[in-house]
């Protein structure tokens, strides 16, 4: 069963992130946070993790550099899921490391198809 990664400050969007992957077959594992997630990415060696930007403490561009950059977590694909739509954004994402940018709301269809095309 392929394994991802939630990281988000939001419980509610934790919560919908984790009905519709389940939903669809995968399993999810969360964290609420840029440190945690980075934690978790090396403890949990997910198969993909789904990244927010905003957040308290260190932001989602901050982690997704250190997943991408880690030694233990490089190898894990960092798709960045946010509501900042801006081109700047999409670009720093990339800059950072991450292999994919959704804009939210996303749809489960959509999202597994950004998944799919980065997971190897």
């Amino acid at each position: 069963m392929t394994k991802v990664l939630v990281v988000d400050d939001s419980p509610t969007e934790i919560y919908q992130f984790k009905d519709m992957l389940e939903s669809l077959g995968f399993e999810v594992i969360t964290a609420s946070n840029g440190r945690d997630g980075v934690a978790m990415a090396a403890a949990e060696q997910p198969d993909c993790v789904l990244m927010d930007i905003v957040m308290p403490d260190m932001n989602g561009f901050q982690a997704t550099r250190q997943i991408c950059k880690g030694e233990k977590t490089s190898h894990i694909p960092v798709i960045i899921v946010s509501s900042k739509d801006q081109e700047t954004d999409k670009v720093w994402g990339e800059r950072q490391g991450a292999q994919g940018y959704v804009i939210k709301p996303v749809s489960g269809p959509e999202l597994v198809a950004v998944m799919k095309s980065v997971m190897v």
